[in-house]
Formats: structure tokens, sequence, C-alpha cells
């Protein structure tokens, strides 16, 4: 049975917006994303951030992160688009119910980049088996935050394992701990 895991870049102030501006990437952090996509099978997105990656990166080829996830399949939940592009399909109009019989499928995890408005629906099914946010020795100062427009009054997470990079940047995995194990604090 496949996970899916959401992985967020994150300032120290807790914005998310426009990581291209304030990321900080050396050859240790570029290394580690690329050896972490050969854990997943796809990707999971939004419309936004479909339109997002595919407008800044789904012409773009030599980069070798890029060009493995140009060639990663992508389930794409909108309710606007009519049709994709760049090896994506869309999961129509039951995305909860989509995702969870991909779940199901053998192969390798699924992964959902930032944290979106469609977190909303995922942490609402529990559908989101993993949570990593890449902490970012930065101050953005403005901008979208972490979980922003998301009840998150149903998400109790459970630290699993932290990773500290050279850079300053810290990785932290969380687990949601399911309903009843939130109500005992286990």
């Amino acid at each position: 049975m496949r996970r899916l895991i959401e992985s967020t870049l994150v300032t120290l102030d807790g914005v998310i917006e426009a990581p291209e501006r304030w990321a900080l990437f050396d050859a240790e952090s570029s290394a580690w994303s690329l050896q972490q996509l050969d854990n997943y099978e796809a990707f999971v997105m939004g419309r936004m951030t479909y339109e997002t990656f595919f407008a800044n990166w789904g012409h773009v080829t030599g980069n070798p992160y890029i060009d493995r996830i140009n060639a990663m399949p992508k389930y794409v939940a909108s309710r606007s688009l009519a049709e994709t592009t760049w090896n994506a399909t869309l999961l129509g109009p039951d995305p909860s119910g989509a995702i969870a019989k991909l779940k199901r499928q053998p192969g390798k995890d699924l992964i959902k980049y930032g944290t979106t408005r469609f977190d909303a629906t995922l942490i609402q099914d529990h559908l989101i088996d993993e949570f990593r946010f890449w902490y970012m020795p930065v101050v953005a100062g403005s901008g979208r935050r972490l979980f922003e427009h998301v009840d998150t009054a149903v998400l109790h997470l459970r630290l699993t394992d932290e990773k500290r990079l050279q850079n300053g940047s810290v990785i932290l995995t969380y687990v949601p701990r399911q309903p009843h194990e939130a109500a005992t604090g286990s």
C-alpha cells in the first residue's frame, strides 16, 4: 500500500509562498532532494501548484531534479480544469476517493509538495500519511503561511524524525495521530 507524503519548504516565520525566492539549496540539500525522488512514483497536487510547477519546470531540461519531476506522473485535483498536459491526470469529481484508490495500489509512495487549500480536504479525509516540513534558516516577512486557510483542529502530529543539513536547514517529519491516539495523548 502506498502512502501520501507531503513535503513543504517553510521559512522560520512560517512562510511557504514563493520558495524560489528564499530557499537555500547547496550541494548537500540538492543531492538529498534528488535522492528523495527515488522513493516516489507520482505527484499529487492541486490546480494552482500544477499550473505553477508546469510554468516553471514543464519546459526545462538538463537539470537532473527537474528532469525527474517532468518524467513522473502527476495527479491533479481541480474543479476548473478540463484537461491537463505534462504527464498529468485529473483526479475527477471525488479527489479523496481517487487518492484513496491510488494509495491502495502497489508501488512507491505518492508525494505532494507544499501546503495548500487542497490540504483541507486531505486532512479531513485522513489521506496524508506523513508531513515533512523543511525549515530554511531565513525570514521572509510576508507571504502565504503554513496551513493558511486550512482547519487543523483534527490534525494532531507526532514527530518521528529530524534531519539537519549543513546549510542550517532542518527537516522535521511528522505523522498524523489517529483520532483515538490524539484523545489519549498516545
